[in-house]
Protein backbone atom coordinates (compact mmCIF):
# COMPACT_ATOMS: atom_id res chain seq x y z
CA UNK A 1 0.00 0.00 0.00
CA UNK A 2 1.36 3.42 -1.13
CA UNK A 3 0.11 6.88 0.17
CA UNK A 4 0.02 8.92 -3.31
CA UNK A 5 -1.67 12.57 -1.32
CA UNK A 6 -1.73 15.23 -3.45
CA UNK A 7 -0.72 18.87 -2.06
CA UNK A 8 -3.16 21.54 -0.80
CA UNK A 9 -5.99 22.52 -1.66
CA UNK A 10 -6.83 18.78 -2.56
CA UNK A 11 -9.75 17.88 -4.72
CA UNK A 12 -12.41 16.64 -2.18
CA UNK A 13 -16.08 16.78 -2.59
CA UNK A 14 -18.68 16.09 0.06
CA UNK A 15 -19.88 13.15 -1.32
CA UNK A 16 -16.69 11.37 -1.09
CA UNK A 17 -16.87 12.05 2.85
CA UNK A 18 -18.38 8.30 4.52
CA UNK A 19 -22.21 9.88 6.26
CA UNK A 20 -21.77 13.42 5.02
CA UNK A 21 -24.83 12.63 2.56
CA UNK A 22 -26.98 11.01 5.10
CA UNK A 23 -26.33 14.35 7.30
CA UNK A 24 -27.16 16.30 4.21
CA UNK A 25 -30.44 14.55 3.52
CA UNK A 26 -31.43 14.63 7.40
CA UNK A 27 -30.85 18.37 7.47
CA UNK A 28 -32.93 18.48 4.23
CA UNK A 29 -35.57 16.39 5.54
CA UNK A 30 -35.89 18.17 9.06
CA UNK A 31 -35.78 21.58 7.64
CA UNK A 32 -38.60 20.53 4.99
CA UNK A 33 -40.57 19.05 8.04
CA UNK A 34 -40.15 22.44 10.74
CA UNK A 35 -40.85 24.42 7.07
CA UNK A 36 -44.41 22.34 6.68
CA UNK A 37 -45.10 22.50 10.13
CA UNK A 38 -44.46 26.38 10.07
CA UNK A 39 -46.40 26.43 7.14
CA UNK A 40 -49.64 24.81 8.66
CA UNK A 41 -49.22 27.02 11.10
CA UNK A 42 -49.08 30.09 9.13
CA UNK A 43 -52.20 28.88 7.50
CA UNK A 44 -54.39 28.45 10.86
CA UNK A 45 -52.74 32.40 12.02
CA UNK A 46 -53.68 33.57 8.58
CA UNK A 47 -57.32 32.26 9.41
CA UNK A 48 -56.91 33.41 12.90
CA UNK A 49 -55.80 36.68 12.07
CA UNK A 50 -58.41 37.07 9.25
CA UNK A 51 -61.00 36.34 11.67
CA UNK A 52 -59.59 38.66 13.93
CA UNK A 53 -59.36 41.66 11.99
CA UNK A 54 -62.89 41.09 10.84
CA UNK A 55 -64.16 40.98 14.43
CA UNK A 56 -62.19 44.22 14.95
CA UNK A 57 -63.40 45.81 12.11
CA UNK A 58 -67.16 45.21 13.14
CA UNK A 59 -67.46 45.49 16.67
CA UNK A 60 -69.52 47.90 18.44
CA UNK A 61 -68.79 49.22 21.99
CA UNK A 62 -71.30 48.53 24.60
CA UNK A 63 -71.49 49.63 28.10
CA UNK A 64 -72.52 46.38 30.42
CA UNK A 65 -72.57 46.17 34.04
CA UNK A 66 -71.12 43.44 35.47
CA UNK A 67 -73.24 40.96 37.71
CA UNK A 68 -70.77 38.43 38.84
CA UNK A 69 -66.62 37.90 38.61
CA UNK A 70 -65.11 35.29 38.66
CA UNK A 71 -61.40 35.14 39.65
CA UNK A 72 -58.08 32.61 40.37
CA UNK A 73 -57.06 32.35 43.88
CA UNK A 74 -55.27 35.44 45.27
CA UNK A 75 -51.70 34.55 44.90
CA UNK A 76 -51.95 33.37 41.46
CA UNK A 77 -53.57 36.49 39.82
CA UNK A 78 -50.83 38.22 38.52
CA UNK A 79 -50.62 37.73 34.61
CA UNK A 80 -53.56 35.82 34.82
CA UNK A 81 -57.62 35.51 33.57
CA UNK A 82 -60.34 36.21 35.12
CA UNK A 83 -64.18 36.05 33.95
CA UNK A 84 -67.43 37.95 34.42
CA UNK A 85 -70.80 37.79 33.88
CA UNK A 86 -72.25 41.22 32.36
CA UNK A 87 -75.49 42.33 31.42
CA UNK A 88 -75.93 45.04 28.74
CA UNK A 89 -78.54 45.75 25.87
CA UNK A 90 -77.57 45.85 22.24
CA UNK A 91 -79.99 46.61 19.39
CA UNK A 92 -82.74 47.29 21.90
CA UNK A 93 -82.42 43.45 22.88
CA UNK A 94 -81.04 42.98 26.69
CA UNK A 95 -78.49 40.39 26.90
CA UNK A 96 -76.99 38.78 29.88
CA UNK A 97 -73.45 37.10 29.54
CA UNK A 98 -71.38 34.46 31.52
CA UNK A 99 -67.62 33.91 30.94
CA UNK A 100 -66.07 37.07 29.77
CA UNK A 101 -62.88 36.85 30.03
CA UNK A 102 -60.77 39.82 31.28
CA UNK A 103 -57.39 40.44 32.96
CA UNK A 104 -57.98 38.76 36.71
CA UNK A 105 -56.22 41.86 38.17
CA UNK A 106 -58.79 44.14 36.22
CA UNK A 107 -61.97 42.11 37.45
CA UNK A 108 -60.85 42.20 41.17
CA UNK A 109 -61.46 45.90 41.22
CA UNK A 110 -64.97 45.38 39.70
CA UNK A 111 -68.01 44.94 42.35
CA UNK A 112 -71.35 44.16 41.65
CA UNK A 113 -73.01 47.14 39.27
CA UNK A 114 -69.47 48.20 37.62
CA UNK A 115 -69.47 49.05 34.12
CA UNK A 116 -67.06 47.81 31.79
CA UNK A 117 -67.02 48.57 28.33
CA UNK A 118 -67.76 45.86 25.59
CA UNK A 119 -66.79 45.15 22.20
CA UNK A 120 -69.90 43.62 20.31
CA UNK A 121 -69.97 41.93 17.21
CA UNK A 122 -73.52 42.88 15.54
CA UNK A 123 -73.20 39.61 13.90
CA UNK A 124 -72.42 37.63 17.26
CA UNK A 125 -74.68 40.18 19.83
CA UNK A 126 -74.11 37.30 22.16
CA UNK A 127 -70.29 36.79 22.11
CA UNK A 128 -69.27 39.79 23.55
CA UNK A 129 -65.45 40.66 24.64
CA UNK A 130 -64.12 43.11 26.87
CA UNK A 131 -62.70 45.84 25.57
CA UNK A 132 -58.97 46.46 27.32
CA UNK A 133 -58.75 42.37 27.09
CA UNK A 134 -59.29 41.87 23.03
CA UNK A 135 -57.13 45.05 22.15
CA UNK A 136 -54.51 43.73 24.06
CA UNK A 137 -54.94 40.18 22.97
CA UNK A 138 -55.55 42.18 19.21
CA UNK A 139 -51.75 43.49 19.68
CA UNK A 140 -50.41 39.87 20.17
CA UNK A 141 -52.29 38.66 17.33
CA UNK A 142 -50.53 41.07 15.11
CA UNK A 143 -47.45 40.39 15.89
CA UNK A 144 -48.25 36.28 15.01
CA UNK A 145 -47.16 36.68 11.37
CA UNK A 146 -43.79 38.29 12.07
CA UNK A 147 -43.62 35.18 14.85
CA UNK A 148 -44.18 32.68 12.48
CA UNK A 149 -42.06 34.90 9.17
CA UNK A 150 -38.82 34.58 11.82
CA UNK A 151 -39.33 31.03 12.58
CA UNK A 152 -38.67 30.29 9.06
CA UNK A 153 -35.41 32.08 9.35
CA UNK A 154 -34.50 30.20 12.06
CA UNK A 155 -35.11 26.94 10.35
CA UNK A 156 -33.12 28.00 6.95
CA UNK A 157 -30.56 29.29 8.97
CA UNK A 158 -30.09 26.66 11.23
CA UNK A 159 -29.78 24.50 7.96
CA UNK A 160 -27.23 26.83 6.83
CA UNK A 161 -25.50 26.61 10.10
CA UNK A 162 -25.38 22.98 9.91
CA UNK A 163 -24.33 22.76 6.41
CA UNK A 164 -21.08 25.44 7.14
CA UNK A 165 -20.30 23.31 10.37
CA UNK A 166 -20.50 20.14 8.11
CA UNK A 167 -18.13 21.39 5.59
CA UNK A 168 -15.87 22.38 8.08
CA UNK A 169 -15.92 19.61 10.41
CA UNK A 170 -15.41 17.21 7.30
CA UNK A 171 -13.97 19.02 4.28
CA UNK A 172 -11.96 21.22 5.09
CA UNK A 173 -9.77 18.69 7.17
CA UNK A 174 -8.80 16.90 3.89
CA UNK A 175 -8.79 20.08 1.32
CA UNK A 176 -6.44 22.25 3.28
CA UNK A 177 -5.51 20.41 6.91
CA UNK A 178 -1.89 20.02 6.91
CA UNK A 179 -1.34 16.13 6.65
CA UNK A 180 0.13 14.60 10.34
CA UNK A 181 1.34 11.06 11.64
CA UNK A 182 -0.39 10.64 14.88
CA UNK A 183 0.99 9.37 17.89
CA UNK A 184 -2.75 7.97 20.29
CA UNK A 185 -1.75 8.38 23.90
CA UNK A 186 -3.33 5.28 24.62
CA UNK A 187 -5.50 2.10 22.55
CA UNK A 188 -7.47 3.65 20.07
CA UNK A 189 -11.25 3.47 21.57
CA UNK A 190 -13.67 0.73 20.40
CA UNK A 191 -17.41 2.31 20.30
CA UNK A 192 -20.22 2.21 17.52
CA UNK A 193 -20.32 5.75 17.62
CA UNK A 194 -17.51 8.77 16.46
CA UNK A 195 -15.13 9.14 19.34
CA UNK A 196 -12.31 11.39 20.07
CA UNK A 197 -8.69 10.43 21.66
CA UNK A 198 -5.92 12.01 22.64
CA UNK A 199 -2.87 12.12 20.67
CA UNK A 200 0.06 14.23 19.43
CA UNK A 201 2.74 14.46 16.69
CA UNK A 202 5.71 16.48 16.11
CA UNK A 203 6.70 19.32 13.50
CA UNK A 204 9.99 20.77 13.18
CA UNK A 205 11.28 18.98 16.87
CA UNK A 206 7.74 20.38 18.36
CA UNK A 207 5.27 18.47 20.24
CA UNK A 208 1.63 19.08 19.31
CA UNK A 209 -0.99 17.62 21.57
CA UNK A 210 -4.42 17.39 19.92
CA UNK A 211 -7.43 15.57 20.18
CA UNK A 212 -8.23 13.68 17.38
CA UNK A 213 -11.77 11.96 15.58
CA UNK A 214 -12.17 8.51 14.33
CA UNK A 215 -14.75 6.66 13.07
CA UNK A 216 -15.75 3.16 14.36
CA UNK A 217 -15.42 0.02 12.54
CA UNK A 218 -12.74 1.73 10.12
CA UNK A 219 -9.10 0.57 9.77
CA UNK A 220 -7.13 3.69 10.08
CA UNK A 221 -4.28 4.50 7.68
CA UNK A 222 -0.84 3.27 9.72
CA UNK A 223 2.41 3.78 10.27
CA UNK A 224 3.68 1.40 12.45
CA UNK A 225 1.69 2.78 15.61
CA UNK A 226 0.94 5.97 13.96
CA UNK A 227 -1.87 6.92 12.15
CA UNK A 228 -2.64 9.03 9.34
CA UNK A 229 -4.83 12.14 10.44
CA UNK A 230 -5.83 15.82 8.96
CA UNK A 231 -5.08 18.87 11.22
CA UNK A 232 -8.44 20.61 11.50
CA UNK A 233 -7.26 24.37 9.94
CA UNK A 234 -9.83 26.20 11.76
CA UNK A 235 -9.28 24.10 15.15
CA UNK A 236 -5.61 23.24 15.30
CA UNK A 237 -6.16 21.45 18.51
CA UNK A 238 -8.32 18.48 16.39
CA UNK A 239 -7.59 16.39 13.78
CA UNK A 240 -9.23 13.72 12.17
CA UNK A 241 -8.19 10.62 11.26
CA UNK A 242 -8.17 9.14 8.23
CA UNK A 243 -9.30 5.45 7.28
CA UNK A 244 -8.14 3.38 4.54
CA UNK A 245 -12.09 3.36 3.37
CA UNK A 246 -11.52 7.31 2.76
CA UNK A 247 -8.06 7.26 1.86
CA UNK A 248 -9.06 4.98 -1.05
CA UNK A 249 -12.19 7.08 -2.32
CA UNK A 250 -9.55 9.92 -2.25
CA UNK A 251 -7.82 8.37 -4.46
CA UNK A 252 -4.60 8.40 -2.01
CA UNK A 253 -3.81 4.80 -1.72
CA UNK A 254 -2.03 3.04 -4.66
Amino acid sequence: MQLAIPHAPRKVRLTQVPGAVGRVVRGILLGLAAVALLGAGAGWAGRYVVEEQGFAARAEEVEGRVMTTRLPPLDAREGAEGALEVIYTFAEVEHSVANIRTFAEYAEGLGLGARVTLLVDPAAPDRPREARFARSRALRVGLMPWGLGLGVLVAVGYFAWEMRRLWRSEVEPLRLGALVWLTPDGPLPESRGEVSFPAHYFRQDVKHAVRARVRPGRAPVRNGEKVLAAVVPRQPGWARVIDQDLASVLGWLR
